[in-house]
């Protein structure tokens, strides 16, 4: 059973990401029929309370780390035909509001991607604090939003025959986060 958020459910401070326990994913469309699934394995981000209860988020990913299991693929993804991460390493999310909607959120936030900023909203699940395992509070959630990639001036086009296209425009960004509360 999910437990709604409450101000008094996160300390006041800061809640780090954890990488090793959090994943940062998307799924795309292929050839029109199936998804291509990949992550990214270098991202840090942190999750401020402040004195009234009011939650923000900041994070950032290398986009270098790109990881599909192809290593073909993730050098073409890395390359001025998709993310460009020579001249856009790193993608940035800061929050700018925080909605209860029934027993879960909406995070209201600027999205920077391939050097284009534009507003997102995440649906946000959060699963709760623990005690931790020695090394202090964990905090869980869960986020996701659909984004289109031409919006963030990706715009690699290669149509099929048959119509459509080899990349689908939708991409969802799945994140599943543990955050350690900061002493």
């Amino acid at each position: 059973m999910t437990t709604a958020l409450k101000t008094t459910d996160l300390a006041t401070g800061t809640w780090a990401i954890d990488p090793v326990h959090s994943t940062v994913g998307f799924a795309v469309r292929h050839l029109m029929v199936s998804k291509v699934r990949g992550t990214f394995g270098s991202f840090s981000g942190a999750i401020t309370v402040a004195e009234d209860g009011t939650p923000s988020v900041s994070a950032e990913i290398e986009v270098a780390s790109v990881n599909t299991g192809n290593e073909q693929r993730d050098a073409h993804l890395k390359a001025a035909d998709f993310f460009d991460v020579e001249q856009y390493p790193t993608a940035t999310f800061r929050s700018t509001s925080v909605e209860a909607k029934g027993d879960e959120y909406v995070v209201n936030g600027d999205f920077t991607l391939h050097g284009v900023t534009k507003p997102v909203s995440l649906a946000l699940e959060f699963n709760g604090v623990n005690p931790g395992m020695g090394h202090g509070e964990v905090a869980g959630f869960e986020a996701s939003v659909v984004l289109n990639r031409r919006d963030f001036g990706i715009s690699f086009d290669a149509p099929l025959e048959t119509g459509g296209a080899v990349v689908g425009d939708k991409v969802t960004i799945t994140l599943e986060i543990e955050a350690l509360k900061q002493a």
